[in-house]
């Protein structure tokens, strides 16, 4: 059985300046040394109090870095999409600089994405707990995830993404990966239809509008909300000049102005406080891995 201490959620300021304390929530709490980091947003950590020495995988809540596709506890084997190493090594600097040990907190003790347990990590440099989510998110090396049921950090994490775009940092940082394709496209997204969601899930969708005078294609470009899934526009597909190309979230016809990503259920949070629901997030990716053109909302 692992030690879990009922605690409220820290109000101290966390990591970079300008921070807004958390929401008051009861939380739990773990603690673990971590081995090692397997990515922006998994560390492999030594649990205490579980009776082993066994590594668990920890996904942190409320962020999503750019896809890793070699994990090596050398960072000269590592390999992944543009901005993924960069989370990572910016994990490993805090954890090392926290002396590897972490602290671990969670709504519950059941929430997990897939097998690995969903936890929020905060080390502790200089005296002061620094949250690890947050920090990447802050510096635009990860983008804020909401997780249904581990609500408390949303807040301050979509302060945090609005504050990184808003500064072009990391990810927003449009040409970051290399000059891409000339463009000027902008991004809307419309995250919740009239009626039920999943009953209107052609309602829900991503608006690119070509805002230049010539076409462009976007041949290879992607669009994702702040979970990994994509949907990647095929050979030949074009934006005219001042014209719009709408991503429909479920099933129907591609036509040249209306492409389907065919899925069976909705994909962005609503906006719903009462109810902890406090948004999520659209984004273009060109074929290099710049993030083209966003909306965070609310």
């Amino acid at each position: 059985m692992l030690r879990r201490l009922a605690t409220l959620a820290v109000t101290a300021t966390l990591g970079v300046a300008g921070f807004a304390a958390p929401a008051q929530a009861a939380t739990l709490t773990w603690t673990g040394t971590v081995d090692w980091v397997a990515d922006g947003d998994t560390l492999r950590v030594d649990l205490h109090g579980d009776g082993t020495s066994a590594l668990k995988s920890i996904r942190l809540i409320g962020i999503q870095a750019m896809e890793q596709t070699k994990y090596s506890p050398t960072p000269a084997k590592r390999r992944g999409e543009c901005h993924a190493l960069a989370a990572t090594a910016r994990v490993e600097q805090m954890v090392k600089a926290g002396g590897n040990k972490v602290r671990l907190t969670a709504l519950k003790a059941s929430s997990k994405s897939g097998e690995r347990p969903l936890r929020s990590a905060a080390v502790k440099i200089n005296g002061r707990w620094q949250d690890i989510g947050q920090d990447l998110v802050r510096r635009g090396l990860a983008l804020w995830l909401p997780f249904a049921g581990e609500w408390t950090w949303d807040e301050r994490y979509l302060a945090a993404a609005k504050a990184a775009a808003k500064e072009h940092r990391g990810l927003y940082d449009t040409d970051s990966c290399g000059a891409g394709p000339a463009a000027s496209l902008s991004l809307t997204v419309d995250p919740d239809p009239a009626g039920s969601d999943a009953a209107n899930l052609n309602g829900e969708y991503f608006l690119l509008k070509n805002q230049g005078r010539t076409a462009v294609s976007v041949a290879g470009w992607w669009v994702r909300d702040s979970a990994y899934r994509r949907y990647t526009f095929a050979k030949g597909t074009r934006i005219p000049a001042g014209g719009t190309l709408t991503v429909h979230v479920g099933k129907g016809t591609n036509t040249a102005t209306d492409k389907y990503w065919g899925l069976s259920g909705p994909i962005f949070t609503n906006v719903d406080p009462a109810n902890h629901g406090y948004g999520d997030g659209g984004y273009l990716f060109d074929p290099q891995g710049d993030l083209r053109a966003w909306q965070i909302y609310p």
